[in-house]
C-alpha cells in the first residue's frame, strides 16, 4: 500500500472534503489523525474508515476557533509521543456561512472567520513543522477556493482569509524548498457536490457537479511519493491529471 506507515493529520476531517480525503488516504494504508470540532462527525468518518478495513484512525476533537497556543502545543506533543514523526498535514477545515458584504460583518464574525481559515492553519503548521521535519519527506496541503482568486464581491472574511492563505502557502514553500524535505502545495477542489457548496449555492443543480469521491486521486498524488519534489504549486482538481 503506497501510504503504509504514513501518518497524516487532517483538519475539518468531519466535513465533506476532509472526510473524503481521510477515507481515500486511509484506504491506501495511511494512519489518519482525524481533527474536527464535531465529535459526531468524527465518529461517522471513523466508522467509515473501519468499515473499509483501513488502519484504525485516531479521533482528536479540536475547536480551531477556540484553541489557544497551549492547545496546539499539546496536540504536537501527543503526536510526537505516539508516532515520533508526521508525514502529512492537510488543512481542510473552513468556516463559511454565506456571501456577505464586508460592511455587514460584525467584529465577532470577522475574528471567527480569520481564526479558523487563516490563524489556525498558521498555528498548526508552526507547531507541527519540527515533527514533519523528522521525516525524510513530508507533505503539507492547504485547501483554497477557485472563486477567491478573483477577489469577488461578497466573499467576505472567507475570501480575505483564503487569499491570504494562498500567499502563506507560497511563502512557506519557498522557505522550505532548499531543505528538500517538506513540500507545500495548495489544492483548489473546484465546484464540487459538497456540503459547503450547498450552503453557498442552494439553488444550483448539484447533479451537474463532480462528486466528492472524484477528488481521491488528487489527495493520493499530493501525499504519495509521486509528488515528491513538487512544491509551491496551486493544483486545480478540475485540470489535474497524472
Amino acid at each position: 500500500m503506497p501510504l503504509s506507515k504514513q501518518v497524516i493529520l487532517i483538519t475539518g476531517a468531519g466535513g465533506g472534503l476532509g472526510s473524503t480525503a481521510a477515507l481515500a488516504l486511509a484506504k491506501l494504508g495511511a494512519q489518519i489523525i482525524l481533527l474536527d470540532k464535531s465529535l459526531p462527525k468524527l465518529e461517522k468518518i471513523y466508522d467509515a474508515v473501519i468499515a473499509a478495513q483501513a488502519p484504525e484512525p485516531i479521533i482528536y476533537p479540536f475547536d480551531l476557533n477556540g484553541a489557544n497556543e497551549q492547545d496546539y502545543h499539546d496536540l504536537a506533543l501527543r503526536i510526537v509521543e505516539k508516532y515520533g514523526a508526521l508525514q502529512g498535514l492537510l488543512h481542510s477545515a473552513a468556516e463559511f456561512k454565506a456571501f456577505t458584504p464586508l460592511s455587514c460583518l460584525s467584529s465577532i464574525e470577522w475574528a471567527h472567520g480569520i481564526n479558523v481559515n487563516l490563524n489556525a492553519p498558521f498555528m498548526l503548521t508552526k507547531v507541527l513543522l519540527p515533527i514533519l521535519e523528522k521525516s525524510p519527506y513530508a507533505s503539507i496541503v492547504f485547501t483554497s477556493d477557485s472563486a477567491v482568486n478573483k477577489a469577488p464581491a461578497y466573499a467576505g472574511v472567507y475570501g480575505v482569509a483564503k487569499i491570504a492563505l494562498q500567499g502563506f502557502a507560497h511563502i512557506l514553500a519557498a522557505e522550505l524548498e532548499s531543505a528538500q524535505k517538506i513540500r507545500v502545495n495548495t489544492l483548489i477542489p473546484g465546484p464540487i457536490d459538497s456540503p459547503q457548496r450547498k450552503r453557498a449555492y442552494p439553488g444550483e443543480d448539484k447533479t451537474k457537479l463532480p462528486d466528492l469521491e472524484s477528488l481521491a486521486p488528487v489527495y493520493e498524488y499530493l501525499f504519495s511519493s509521486a509528488s515528491i519534489g513538487i512544491t509551491g504549486h496551486t493544483i486545480d482538481a478540475r485540470t489535474f491529471h497524472l
